[in-house]
């Protein structure tokens, strides 16, 4: 019997280091299919961006894989019953995917379809594209095989495929899948990965450190690749064999240790790791009332009255794209100065960030939160990160323009103007600009005082030290037996850590 082949593609939008497209060399007839899912469309997390971004990563990779002999087929609908009308013109034998560690719709997609292949026969491969280890039962030794696999050689594509006798399917557009309109993407697609790898390495990444933190340089100065790798454009391999920059590849190995998190807990993208922060917010076991919805609308729409946040809010919003240290601040300020709970606030970032990257989102929102029970709370004060990182106000003028005319001064606190000030600037606070939604002080004091005093309790530091033994980084090499107990509840929160949620994540 004629083996045929049949290579699902998911998150891994390239041709070059794809391991499950090498698998399926074996096959006598081989396609590639992709298939745009209703659950996904429908989900939470989803934004148009997305789905745009997707169609021209996939036009790209359509016409690479047909020089090679093997056609791209597209089809929308839910996986299993796609597979039963694939069957009937190309009954195929094998099935080669790689490992997906995605949102809870993802992980019931993948047992409807091992059910569907149990049934019917197909040999289902699944491959490891990145460091992360499924069904790992300790993170002891973690670090080893992860750099094993980055330094592997990369796997070795055919340059010809026997390719299935079925025509490759056209593209459907956001209109035929009733999306609203987006501006085109600009730099999707393999080449494009490449492209930006390879920029990033010939200059831009000359100043990244000094860059990283600041939101007007680290737009061109970071290594722009996360959504290439959120979306598989490239292969983290190759970008770790690629780079000669310091400090790089410990930013590549956080990527995978935030998403060996969801990996090995999936319920993390709804309940917190520390289960005594439960009830702790509202939309948390606790109500979800008109002032918490007052206040998220402020946050989501870029009108809290704190101009560094709405700028950066409103700069996420239009590109798609917010270097780490802006997007903590932006979580930070949401759960402790506005005291709502992170699921809420991520549905929401995980929207508008194109990077999004569900095992480091979820993870981030925890970490960023103060609800992992393991890592120091980091509460960003919006006016310091503005006098820090902006302070010639020349990035809040260019996104919040209603205080165009306020001076450099008084840009990241416009709400010290005097009145008669307030008429030069022509920005009236209250009534062209917001006051301040919160008062910083009092706001972080309330939240301090609410987590430290939980963290303080016996409950919160044992079940710390579970958490520290399933999810922790092993830093020190040793085991989790032989550590002090004091390291589970010490910080773990290092600037590698805060550089990954920029770098390669959302």
């Amino acid at each position: 019997m004629a083996a045929r082949g049949v290579v699902w593609l998911k998150r891994d939008l390239r041709c070059r280091d794809h391991a499950a497209l090498a698998a399926a060399a074996v096959a006598d007839e081989a396609l590639a299919l992709f298939v745009i899912e209703p659950a996904w469309l429908a989900s939470p997390e989803c934004h148009p961006r997305h789905v745009a971004w997707t169609l021209a990563a996939l036009a790209e990779l359509r016409a690479t894989l047909a020089a090679r002999g093997l056609p791209l087929v597209v089809r929308v609908g839910d996986v299993p019953q796609v597979f039963d009308d694939l069957r009937r013109s190309f009954a195929f034998t094998h099935l080669f995917s790689h490992e997906e560690t995605g949102p809870g719709w993802t992980w019931g997609r993948d047992r409807a379809v091992a059910a569907w292949c149990r049934e019917r026969g197909v040999v289902w491969q699944e491959l490891a594209q990145t460091g992360v280890v499924r069904r790992l039962r300790s993170r002891d030794g973690w670090a080893q095989r992860w750099q094993r696999r980055m330094d592997a050689p990369e796997v070795s594509v055919p340059a010809r495929w026997r390719g299935a006798p079925l025509q490759a399917d056209g593209l459907p557009t956001l209109r035929d899948l009733g999306l609203p309109q987006v501006d085109p993407p600009t730099a999707a697609g393999e080449r494009a990965a490449w492209t930006t790898l390879d920029g990033f390495l010939a200059g831009r990444g000359r100043g990244y450190r000094r860059n990283l933190s600041s939101p007007l340089a680290a737009a061109d100065g970071c290594s722009r690749l996360s959504e290439h790798l959120a979306f598989g454009t490239i292969s983290m391999r190759s970008v770790h064999q690629a780079h000669d920059l310091r400090g790089f590849a410990g930013r590549l190995r956080w990527h995978c240790h935030f998403v060996q998190k969801l990996e090995d807990e999936p319920a993390i993208e709804h309940r917190n790791f520390a289960r005594v922060c439960d009830g702790l917010r509202p939309g948390d076991g606790v109500a979800w009332n008109a002032e918490a919805q007052r206040r998220f609308d402020a946050w989501r729409d870029g009108r809290t009255g704190y101009p560094m946040v709405d700028a950066c809010m409103r700069s996420l919003t239009a590109t798609g794209w917010l270097n780490f240290r802006m997007r903590a601040m932006l979580v930070s300020f949401a759960s402790y100065h506005l005291w709502l709970h992170w699921r809420p606030t991520g549905l929401h970032l995980a929207r508008q960030f194109l990077d999004f990257e569900p095992g480091i989102h979820w993870s981030q929102m925890q970490m960023q939160s103060g609800t992992t029970g393991i890592n120091t709370l980091r509460i960003y004060s919006p006016t310091k990160q503005a006098l820090d990182h902006d302070p010639d106000g020349t990035f809040i003028r260019r996104w919040v323009p209603e205080l165009d005319g306020v001076p450099a001064a008084l840009v990241a606190e416009p709400w010290r103007m005097p009145a008669a000030m307030q008429g030069r600037a022509g920005c009236t606070i209250g009534r062209d600009y917001p006051a301040p939604i919160v008062v910083d002080r009092t706001a972080v004091k309330q939240a301090k005082d609410k987590l430290y005093a939980l963290r303080a309790s016996r409950e919160a530091r044992t079940e710390a030290d579970a958490i520290q033994d399933r999810h922790g980084s092993r830093k020190s090499g040793l085991p989790p037996t032989t550590r002090p107990r004091t390291q589970a509840r010490r910080a773990t929160a290092t600037p590698v850590q805060r550089a990954l949620f920029e770098e390669v994540g959302s």
